[in-house]
């Protein structure tokens, strides 16, 4: 793989990107990109760290044998990457096996500390939880206090071709977010990606690839801020193989920019009964992948259920404006399936707190769903 062709745009938004050339699969040639608004232009920079750690991925699934870029890159950074990628050769089985990173390496630091803090900021439980903990544990003369918050296009809006850009869904849902952290104190940055198009694996992109798509968007910005936070999908007790894992993220740091995967000591229902003592989180909490028009949730898939499902444990649903229900009903398990994508811990964990609520219906239906 060769990644050349360093850019930027600036028009009604401010765009970086690069042209991805593969050597070894028959790929198409492809321009990978990370923009945002305007209002925003001035904290993103053309660099090449970027688009090297968003494409190390794709590179290694389809068997490239090098990544060349001519550029100047940390060589903290690239030991770090030797660890990502022995990480995926093992995952993988050998399927993926480690290739050679071609490349200049910088000397020192590309600039002073700025002492600013980001995130990735979907809306979902986790990244809630994460800003929450944030502001009950940091002062905000803290370098570790959260400013700027990063809601992506290009993840579960827009990253999968066959589904559209869906825009307007975005723009909603940045609507929605802005209240959150308009509260919170923190600037809500909406960035803008494709880097997600270069392989369409579903697969692929859970379990190996997201992680360095969100590093990415840290390098891009890391003009700005010298320190990026990863909210922990799953708990230390439950962790396997995932594109975001406390193994992989922090290796995508580098000396101008450190990357943090966070709240992993923490279960997922712990961090649902954190956002029951936020209203305004709890009101605001976007989990619904469905992205249908007029609700924040659809209520109806496996994200909205289970998530209902955990409220209804917690005797807090009733005060959950972000959802028209008010009650989960076994019925509404029907349509999906509770053990795919290492889904099960989310369960297990609710059954204890659902039979304190005499709630055996819910119960008995998530036990045999599990078998």
């Amino acid at each position: 793989m060769i990644i050349s062709d360093f850019r930027q745009e600036n028009n009604t938004s401010v765009r970086i990107s690069a042209r991805i050339t593969f050597e070894e699969s028959n790929q198409p040639d492809k321009d990978v990109f990370i923009e945002t608004t305007k209002v925003f232009g001035s904290n993103i920079h053309v660099s090449p760290t970027a688009f090297l750690v968003g494409t190390i991925i794709p590179a290694l699934y389809f068997r490239e044998k090098r990544i060349s870029v001519d550029a100047k890159i940390c060589p903290g950074l690239l030991e770090g990457l030797e660890t990502v990628m022995a990480l995926m050769a093992s995952w993988s089985g050998g399927k993926m096996p480690p290739l050679v990173l071609e490349c200049r390496k910088k000397k020192g630091l590309s600039r002073q500390p700025v002492n600013r803090a980001g995130m990735v900021f979907s809306g979902g439980v986790d990244s809630l939880a994460a800003l929450r903990l944030n502001r009950l544990r940091y002062p905000e003369s803290h370098p570790g206090y959260i400013r700027d918050c990063f809601f992506i296009h290009g993840f579960d809006i827009g990253g999968v071709v066959a589904r559209g850009s869906k825009y307007y869904v975005f723009d909603r849902a940045v609507k929605t977010m802005k209240a959150v952290t308009d509260q919170a104190g923190a600037r809500l940055v909406p960035v803008y990606t494709n880097f997600r198009h270069l392989c369409d694996d579903r697969e692929l992109w859970l379990y190996r690839f997201h992680g360095a798509v969100l590093a990415s968007i840290a390098h891009s910005f890391s003009s700005s801020i010298d320190f990026f936070y990863i909210a922990s999908t799953y708990d230390i007790d439950h962790l396997g193989p995932s594109g975001s894992h406390p193994l992989i993220d922090p290796e995508y740091s580098s000396f101008d920019i450190r990357i943090k995967h966070r709240d992993a000591s923490w279960p997922r229902i712990d961090k649902l009964r954190l956002l029951t003592q936020w209203d305004l989180g709890l009101s605001h909490l976007r989990v619904c992948l469905a992205n249908v028009k007029d609700r924040l949730n659809c209520g109806k898939c496996e994200k909205c259920v289970r998530t209902m499902t955990g409220l209804v444990a917690l005797g807090a649903l009733d005060r959950a404006d972000a959802f028209v229900e008010d009650d989960v009903t076994p019925d509404m398990f029907d349509p999906f399936k509770i053990t795919i994508r290492h889904r099960e811990p989310f369960y297990r964990e609710l059954l204890p707190l659902l039979e304190k609520k005499g709630r055996m219906d819910l119960v008995n239906t998530i036990r045999r769903k599990l078998q």
